[in-house]
């Protein structure tokens, strides 16, 4: 949500920052733009409806999208998405390849309780978060205020565990068999927005808000006092308090049902997302990368804190990440121990080196603005390299040294409004980097509205530098009053193909398929109808994540979600199979890892049902290896078939060396490598 101007938003953002993080622009914070209810820094208003007044109506009343610009074309509005029928827990819901298993709703202590403004909660909530005067404020926004309070957040997973975040807290799930899913225990321990990693008996939150307390209490802080007449638009801070805390939290999770907070790392922006860093080369520490986008508080609250622009501090909080260091055997001396300039120009030493390059508004393109935070950074410690999205930036970072990590490329795009996050292809070839524009809080799927706006964009790696490939967005239009832009996902370990699941918010989620980066294809999907038909309002799915053989999407109004993929043309069994073949410890999606397949005749399956698709090897050569393959699993592996699929393997091989598309040819490479020794 971008930076507000308005008195009804001034008392909301100076003690908070909700969802993608509502940022207050202070004199010296205003280099760059931030997720927001509006699609541009300049806007001070959610989802382009007129400035909200004291006693205005629903600032969240649906609004259409404008005109297409010239050249550009939205989502399908015949789309069978399109038109749902609405609702919070019967809404109508439709499927292309996922079968929904189960929603869970939220624990009780993570509910709201009331869909009435007028209901007293509704003012207590808001003054817990440090909001005060709710009486001047428009009975709908009072109430989607509330209600963000209390959002779920993202996902991580450990053993048959499911953590997840909340604004208000943590959920632990017992997801041994994820039909039967149930919940542990829920930790109330507010602060926004909650982003969750676990490590062995450690998981960490991050912390934004300036109603978190170093004690987990959920009193918060005295709301402000009214400013005087005549200052209502001036920036403030939140007083100083000594028990006020944010950055990122520590907790020991070896007992599951009752985690102990060990260590709490306080940061002058707060964390607002954070990313796990497992150095290969020691194993007595893991790094937390820390994003903060929040402001930066004042020097009397955490010493050393400064949000003067660069030229009147070189010490200033913006234009950096921080990097904490965790003890495994000590966590609870966990420290700050650097705060890389990863936006400084190598050539002047200025540290507001990377800008955006001017990105649409409202009324056309904007001045370029200077990129002074990271929203999300995905490290890939197999490869030594992190993709950060950061604002007005997609960067590459090199962190073989893990606590000194180096910009080697940076992008920017006119198309894209607020990097957000990032993920790898499985080979490191390809970047996938998705655009929040409208800051979750925003209709931005509509039919009219670009399908180049509020996208994936895909690039490809070589040699350390990004090239644009193409962009993808949800196929299908969302309603006016769905929340809907590009959002958290990962990687499916199908074997031979690169596919991801992503969350769209309202606009549930797409699986998509960008083996080929140039031509990225949807191939699967679900959806459900739009909470609220007449508001706007915060939900549907804020992550979809693969693990271990199943989708769980974390439902921001609803609850956890529970999917498996089901057979299409675009995906058989046997791929399905081989992707739940991969079975890992641990999923942090910020900390990927490379997915490595075993070496069975299931995934062999898995190959020639893609080198039949795309019509790589004649009919009659994939009927020989379906039937050479049957025949070993039928025989218990007798030697004879072994034989058969090594001789099978060599004309394979052969072919790979002469076909004329790299993504067969690394298929057939590697159904030949185990058809030569495949695992018994």
């Amino acid at each position: 949500m971008n930076r507000v101007h308005t008195m009804a938003f001034r008392l909301f953002v100076a003690s908070l920052l909700f969802c993608s993080c509502l940022t207050m622009r202070t004199q010296a914070q205003t280099p760059s733009p931030s997720p927001s209810l509006s699609p541009s820094p300049e806007a001070a208003k959610p989802a382009e409806t007129k400035p909200t007044q004291v006693g205005a109506a629903n600032p969240f009343a649906p609004q259409p999208a404008p005109p297409l610009p010239a050249g550009m074309t939205g989502s399908d509005a015949n789309d069978p998405r399109a038109k749902l029928a609405p609702g919070m827990y019967d809404a109508a819901e439709t499927s292309l390849g996922l079968k929904h298993i189960m929603l869970i709703k939220k624990p009780d202590a993570f509910q709201l309780g009331s869909d009435d403004p007028d209901n007293p909660k509704v003012d207590k909530t808001l003054g817990l978060i440090g909001i005060g005067e709710p009486a001047k404020m428009p009975k709908p926004l009072k109430l989607v205020l509330a209600q963000l309070a209390f959002a779920n957040s993202d996902l991580a997973f450990q053993g048959n565990h499911l953590f997840q975040g909340n604004f208000y807290g943590i959920s632990i799930y017992d997801i041994a068999n994820p039909a039967k899913t149930t919940l542990l225990t829920s930790l109330v321990c507010p602060g926004g927005q909650g982003d969750l990693s676990v490590y062995k008996n450690l998981l960490f939150m991050s912390v934004e808000m300036p109603n978190g307390r170093i004690d987990c209490g959920a009193q918060g802080f005295p709301p402000a006092p009214p400013p005087p007449v005549g200052e209502e638009k001036k920036p403030s801070l939140p007083a100083a308090q000594k028990d006020r805390f944010r950055g990122v939290r520590i907790f020991d999770i070896s007992d599951v049902k009752n985690p102990k907070q060990v260590a709490a790392v306080q940061t002058c922006r707060g964390s607002h997302t954070h990313t796990l860093v497992v150095d290969p080369n020691d194993k007595d520490n893991v790094y937390i990368y820390v994003s903060g986008t929040s402001f930066v508080r004042q020097s009397e609250e955490l010493s050393g804190c400064s949000g003067e622009a660069p030229d009147k501090d070189p010490n200033t909080a913006l234009f950096r990440i921080d990097v904490i260091k965790v003890p495994l055997a000590a966590p609870q001396d966990a420290q700050v121990v650097s705060s890389p300039r990863v936006f400084i120009d190598p050539r002047t030493g200025a540290l507001n080196g990377l800008n955006n390059g001017g990105t649409h508004g409202n009324d056309g393109l904007q001045k370029p603005s200077d990129t002074n935070q990271c929203h999300d950074i995905t490290v890939y410690a197999a490869i030594g390299l992190a993709a950060g999205a950061c604002s007005g930036n997609g960067i590459l970072l090199d962190i073989k040294d893990p606590v000194h990590p180096k910009r080697v490329d940076a992008v920017n795009d006119p198309n894209y409004s607020y990097w957000h996050s990032a993920s790898f292809s499985n080979d490191g070839k390809k970047v996938v980097f998705t655009d929040e524009w409208g800051g979750g809080l925003g209709a931005r799927c509509r039919a009219n509205d670009p399908n180049k706006w509020g996208a994936d964009a895909l690039f490809n790696l070589k040699d350390n530098k990004l090239s644009f490939a193409s962009y993808y967005k949800l196929p299908a239009a969302q309603g006016d009053s769905e929340n809907c832009v590009a959002h958290n996902g990962s990687l499916i370990p199908v074997p031979g193909r690169d596919i991801e699941v992503q969350a769209w918010y309202q606009g549930g989620i797409s699986v998509m398929d960008f083996t080929d980066a140039v031509h990225p294809v949807e191939i699967a999907y679900f959806d459900r109808g739009p909470i609220d038909p007449k508001s706007l309002v915060l939900g549907g799915d804020w992550s979809a994540y693969w693990y271990n053989g199943h989708v769980y999407a974390s439902e921001i109004a609803r609850g956890l979600d529970i999917f498996e993929l089901t057979p299409t043309k675009f995906l058989t069994q046997n791929e399905i199979d081989a992707a739940k073949a991969v079975q890992v410890a641990e999923l942090n999606v910020q900390n990927q890892e490379r997915i490595e397949w075993p070496r069975t005749l299931s995934v062999a399956k898995a190959y020639v049902d893609q080198l039949e698709r795309s019509q790589a090897l004649p009919a009659d050569r994939i009927a020989a290896l379906r039937q050479a393959i049957g025949s070993a699993e039928t025989s218990n592996m007798k030697q004879s078939e072994f034989t058969k699929l090594k001789s099978l393997a060599l004309s394979l091989e052969k072919t790979a060396a002469t076909t004329q598309s790299a993504a067969d040819s690394t298929r057939l490479q590697a159904l030949a490598e185990i058809l030569k020794q495949p695992a018994r």
